[in-house]
């Protein structure tokens, strides 16, 4: 029968187990091996069967790069990698939606993300944002593009330091198969949702309204508003006096808007 194994096909006898492939392709390391058979960490020892993926991590080993995109993706669903590798995903905005569904996705296994923000990494930036203290003054494009490459580096990153205005926002998401909003400001906000729904016919839009504060997390869902038009947050809470916006409530909002452009790369759509 034929497996993969970190990604390589291999020729098993039929009744194999897990921990015999180990033992065969491990060799002294194998006490030391994390086991994942299609996506799924197990101590057990199952019999293997035909089209099975198996990755085999030693643990504190730095793999072979042959290696090493298949066990990034291991622990994710495998039928969908290649669908994922695939994708091109724009996000419209850096801070803290943006930044954290880009990383997200990245960790997903999404192929390309084109990232778009005029802004530099400040200090007020850091209560909700995945940035660092290193990274201050750096261009958002940048600071978060060594972010991905540091957690995905099978990852393809296409930047655009620019500010996003009715004028350049058709040329800029054009390309991209799935259009994130993560824009701070209302205006801009409705002015990108107007561009995509009208412009770009095919491409998914991925919104978000309604993430400040720390108001309970079970407000916050997500909403398919048209065919291809999803908003998730809780519609209501906007940042104010006394109302900030919190690491825990964004990234939530953030997971929702992260988890629905996973869910339409895999071909499902919210009721």
């Amino acid at each position: 029968m034929r497996i993969r194994v970190n990604g390589e096909p291999v020729e098993m006898p039929e009744g194999t187990r897990l921990q015999d492939l180990s033992a065969r392709h491990a060799g002294s390391v194998q006490a030391d091996l994390v086991r994942i058979l299609n996506g799924y960490q197990t101590a057990d020892n199952p019999v293997l069967h035909e089209n099975d993926q198996v990755v085999l991590v030693p643990r504190g080993v730095y793999p072979p790069s042959g290696e090493l995109r298949a066990m990034l993706a291991a622990r994710n669903t495998p039928e969908l990698t290649d669908r994922l590798a695939r994708a091109r995903v724009g996000i419209a905005g850096l801070g803290g939606l943006g930044s954290h569904v880009a990383t997200a996705l990245a960790r997903t296994g999404v192929g390309c993300l084109h990232l778009v923000d005029f802004d530099i990494v400040e200090p007020s930036n850091l209560n909700r944002q995945v940035y660092r203290l290193a990274q201050l003054g750096l261009p958002k494009t940048e600071a978060l593009r060594r972010e991905i490459a540091d957690i995905a580096p099978y990852c393809k990153v296409i930047t655009d330091q620019v500010r996003i205005d009715a004028g350049n926002a058709h040329r800029l998401f054009a390309g991209d198969d799935i259009v994130c909003e993560a824009l701070d400001d209302a205006t801009a906000k409705a002015m990108l949702t107007d561009v995509v729904l009208s412009t770009l016919p095919h491409t998914p839009l991925v919104a978000a309204s309604g993430m400040a504060g720390y108001a309970s997390g079970n407000a916050l869902t997500t909403r398919k508003i048209t065919r291809r038009f999803y908003l998730c947050g809780d519609g209501e809470s906007e940042a104010g006096y006394g109302v900030g916006l919190m690491a825990p409530r964004v990234m939530l909002c953030a997971g929702h808007q992260a988890l629905t452009i996973l869910r339409l790369i895999a071909g499902e759509t919210e009721p």
